[in-house]
């Protein structure tokens, strides 16, 4: 272990619910963040690690990729300051660490954890929640308790504003559920760097928000019963052989009220051999973003599905259905309900 330079690191805890665009907030940190080194933990639900995919320059040294369960059921805070520790080691030089939650965590779990870390070289820097202004309603009637999560935050991003005809209504509801936390209205997780490296709560905010503060109780089975995620089922698909995209996008029109999100990537083959396509569905809303295969990369198909109530056997029998039967150049058209969700140029993906 390599001895602390003295200096305190924050550590920024980046929550939202499933495809509010916490990535997109992560990524546009990443790429404007005023020379400022920034350590990421990018937290996913499912087996297959498509935020850390996504995250640019998710193969540095800077950032650490967590799959396959929630950071805020580990058993103690001793787990988080083994992935800190990596990050906050004088030679990284890291700046400021944004802890990427999956979309299904306990903000208040991960809060916990590091204010309850014995890391010398970190301080807790607050937390960020992002909300999706065009599913705040049903999000809010499926799951009441993120009234509570905004009433822990100290600020508050309400994305996603252009795909909502009120810009202001949201962000006046969510101005009334927090306590003194700052609410940023955003497009596409645009947001100011300087808002969450700067987030740290007041003096005021940190005599009333200690981890002795946070509801606690003995860990176990029923603590982890009252977890979003422990509602939610998810299935990781991964496939070698190209799908058809006729076929995928009748999967994805018929596809279930409770299947509430859907992300990864889809290698259409030889019906696009130059891109593969980042899928990002979030209840009802779709997009595709075709990204260029990098060279002598795997040609893979990697999605993972999350939802309540949902027949696993069955979709992922239905995924399975969806691969290409060998001749794709018969259907010519067999593109264009693809291209029909394709996000237009210059036009960044909230995931």
């Amino acid at each position: 272990m390599e001895r602390s330079s003295g200096r305190q690191i924050p550590v920024v805890v980046l929550a939202g619910f499933l495809g509010s665009g916490k990535t997109t907030v992560l990524n546009h940190l990443l790429h404007h963040s005023g020379g400022s080194r920034i350590g990421a933990i990018v937290n996913d639900f499912g087996a297959i690690e498509i935020d850390a995919m996504a995250v640019a320059g998710a193969l540095g040294d800077s950032t650490v990729s967590l799959g396959n369960g929630c950071l805020c059921c580990a058993v103690d805070g001793s787990e988080l300051d083994v992935y800190l520790e990596r990050l906050a080691r004088p030679s990284a030089g890291v700046d400021v660490i944004v802890i990427e939650a999956s979309g299904l965590a306990e903000p208040q779990e991960l809060v916990r954890m590091v204010l309850a870390s014995e890391h010398p070289g970190i301080v807790y820097g607050g937390l960020v929640e992002v909300v999706d202004a065009a599913e705040f309603d049903d999000t809010r009637a499926r799951h009441p308790e993120i009234d509570r999560h905004l009433g822990l935050a100290d600020l508050v991003v309400v994305n996603k504003l252009d795909r909502v005809t009120d810009a202001s209504r949201v962000p006046a509801l969510v101005r009334s559920l927090v306590d003194r936390a700052a609410v940023v209205p955003a497009t596409h997780g645009r947001v100011d760097p300087e808002l969450l490296f700067d987030c740290r709560p007041s003096e005021e905010r940190i005599g009333q928000l200690s981890f002795d503060d946070l509801p606690r109780r003995d860990r176990g089975e029923e603590e982890h019963a009252g977890h979003l995620h422990a509602a939610y089922d998810s299935l990781s698909f991964v496939s070698a052989h190209p799908l058809d995209p006729r076929r995928l996008m009748q999967f994805l029109d018929s596809r279930p009220e409770g299947l509430y999100r859907i992300k990864g990537y889809v290698d259409f083959g030889p019906h696009d051999t130059r891109n593969r396509y980042a899928v990002h569905a979030v209840g009802r809303f779709l997009r595709f973003y075709p990204e260029a295969w990098a060279a002598g990369e795997e040609r893979l198909t990697q999605l993972v599905l999350i939802g309540a109530d949902i027949d696993v056997t069955a979709l992922r029998k239905e995924l399975e259905e969806c691969r290409s039967d060998g001749t794709p150049h018969a259907d010519e058209h067999g593109m264009w309900g693809v291209l029909r969700y394709v996000q237009e140029a210059g036009d960044p993906a909230d995931r």
